[in-house]
């Protein structure tokens, strides 16, 4: 089986393709005969080493991936589930030595997938599980209600653009950055007041509403020069676990592993995706043997959308 993944930290060049024995489902699983695997941010800095420290007793190879989407192929002896062999699904995977995404058959729990969103492709399908889900993890620990404000950093970006799109779901009031080449697209996603993208996003919310958001993501690790945009007392929401001890603010580190085996979560994700209140989307696609080109391509910063890795080509 092929798959694309790596034995020794580095450069995108450390990326080659693998060929990895045949897994199975068993009990509690389906394996998905994966078509597409998107490439996101957290699997570069897999590949950089970021994790090295708590990878040494994981076995190389590696294999990064967090998002898939394919076809149920095989179902474990006993497994209860509504899905049947030839659905389309999309889940969310928690790489571990090659258990990744970037391979072209998996084993997953039932509680992991769920079918894609009607009227997607397979490669519009795996932009969705992992972003999402940080995005809903990240508003679920905010908890803000319906007519309060939320900032968001990096708008522009896969997960700032899901944060924007549910936060409005929800009846929120957004605040949203973007450079000016990127404010044309961030008020497409829903967002109400566009500030330009710079060091001074705080005070640019400011002038804006003079007492503060009541939350704030922070998409694009604007950290402290973001944080004076919240009100005191409001919450901070940091995908990578930054926070302070300014004004009595409740600062939340947002981790998608722990909304691992959530298929009602993603379902949800899935129905938000036909009612069009998100929107899909993708950047380019890419074989499985240009993966280091795609790596590169989103380390010069700039994507718009998801770059994915097509296995059905």
């Amino acid at each position: 089986m092929r798959a694309v993944g790596f034995y020794n930290f580095g450069e995108p060049s450390v990326l080659q393709m693998l060929d990895l024995p045949e897994v199975h489902a068993s009990f509690g699983q389906v394996r998905v005969r994966v078509h597409a695997s998107t490439i996101n941010p957290t699997d570069t800095y897999l590949r950089k080493g970021a994790r090295a420290d708590s990878m040494r007793d994981i076995s190389a190879p590696h294999v990064p991936g967090m998002d898939i989407a394919g076809v149920v192929d095989e179902i474990g002896a006993n497994t209860k589930t509504d899905l049947v062999i030839g659905d389309q699904v999309m889940a969310m995977v928690v790489p571990n030595s090659s258990h990744g995404g970037y391979r072209e058959s998996i084993a997953l729990s039932v509680n992991s997938v769920v079918k894609i969103p009607r009227n997607t492709t397979l490669i519009e399908a795996a932009t969705l599980p992992m972003n999402a889900l940080t995005a809903r993890q990240s508003l679920d620990q905010l908890g803000l209600k319906p007519g309060q404000t939320l900032a968001v950093t990096g708008a522009a970006g896969c997960y700032g653009g899901y944060v924007v799109q549910l936060a409005k779901a929800q009846g929120l009031r957004v605040f949203a950055d973007a450079a000016s080449h990127d404010e044309e697209l961030v008020r497409s996603l829903g967002a109400d007041v566009v500030v330009p993208r710079g060091d001074d996003i705080a005070s640019n919310i400011r002038n804006v509403l003079p007492s503060g958001v009541d939350g704030l993501a922070d998409g694009s690790f604007q950290n402290e020069k973001a944080l004076g945009a919240v009100r005191d007392g409001g919450g901070f929401a940091s995908v990578r676990g930054w926070s302070s001890q300014e004004r009595e603010i409740s600062f939340y580190k947002i981790s998608v592993r722990n909304y691992d085996g959530r298929a009602d979560l993603l379902d949800q994700l899935r129905l938000q995706v036909e009612n069009g209140f998100i929107t899909l989307r993708v950047a380019q696609t890419y074989t499985p043997d240009q993966a280091a080109d795609a790596h590169r391509r989103l380390e010069a910063k700039g994507t718009r959308g998801r770059l994915v890795i097509s296995w059905s080509s």
